[in-house]
């Protein structure tokens, strides 16, 4: 069972990733257009408004940190709060950023989704050293977990509705992808596969929303190794943190559930930590200069 990390009643918590170089972990409630910055060692949570749905946050090593907005990819001054535009490819105000990250080589992938989750209206767009931005997918619903495995060589993807991982032969060099196909479906009744990590033996942490739990995948087999019960149904990312890279740490939601659920899962929208005996591997940083 995961334990109490941050009491927070966050309408959409998600997007947790570990600051390697800072020791803290940064989270998004994309409702409440906030960004969050938590250190353990000392408990204190700084908040910052967005003014827009913010989807995930990516860091180089410059100390910048880089937020997909409902407006557009920006740097965040983490000083200030201050946005600063660095492209806008989404094509109307009704899609927004969803989830993200930096692949090995150090470009920002991050895909969209519509508001009310039309059907097939999201894309997965990467952003390159050079700030250009392509698209990569279109016909997306929710654009959710995207890793790529340790030896560079394949990415991994979610578009959660078809509560599966797909995985695609993946270039490092270019930052090409192609062959896409099913790695494996979540299991019957389980819920549906959100946001999700890699850990330093190639195994997939999924966080399902509607599931209450984060499960550990083996990649080739689909087989879940270990189930990590969560006090709230709706989990939606996962991030090993800590000094060790040993900690798992859990964004949980309240949308979409009944009062009667919320009485009976009072801590959702908190964030929440395990220690699963396993370790993750640090986030990559962008590469490009923003």
């Amino acid at each position: 069972m995961a334990a109490l990390e941050i009491d927070a009643k966050a309408f959409l918590g998600e997007g947790a990733i570990w600051h390697p170089l800072e020791h803290a972990l940064y989270w998004v409630n994309i409702e409440g257009k906030t960004l969050h910055i938590y250190d353990p060692a000392t408990k204190e949570l700084k908040t910052f408004n967005m003014g827009e749905r913010i989807g995930t946050v990516v860091f180089d090593k410059h100390g910048n940190t880089i937020a997909a907005l409902q407006n557009g990819i920006h740097t965040i001054d983490i000083q200030t709060g201050e946005l600063s535009l660095i492209a806008n490819p989404l094509p109307h105000k009704d899609i927004r950023f969803n989830d993200g990250k930096c692949d090995p080589e150090g470009r920002f992938w991050v895909g969209s989704m519509h508001i009310n989750q039309v059907e097939g209206a999201g894309s997965l767009y990467r952003m390159d050293h050079d700030l250009g931005i392509h698209k990569i997918l279109d016909g997306i619903t929710v654009s959710n977990g995207i890793v790529w495995s340790l030896d560079k060589k394949l990415m991994y993807y979610i578009d959660s509705p078809l509560k599966r991982v797909d995985v695609f032969d993946y270039e490092n060099a270019t930052g090409n992808v192609r062959n896409r196909r099913i790695a494996f479906t979540i299991p019957e009744g389980l819920g549906s596969p959100d946001g999700m990590t890699i850990d330093n033996e190639g195994y997939l942490w999924i966080a399902v929303w509607g599931g209450g739990c984060v499960g550990k995948f083996d990649p080739l087999t689909g087989e879940m190794k270990l189930k990590i019960t969560v006090p709230a149904p709706h989990v939606t990312s996962c991030a090993f943190g800590g000094n060790d890279m040993d900690t798992l740490y859990i964004t949980t939601a309240r949308e979409n559930l009944t009062e009667d659920e919320l009485r009976k899962y009072p801590l959702s929208g908190s964030v929440f930590s395990a220690k699963p005996n396993s370790k993750g591997i640090p986030a990559h940083f962008f590469k490009g200069a923003v």
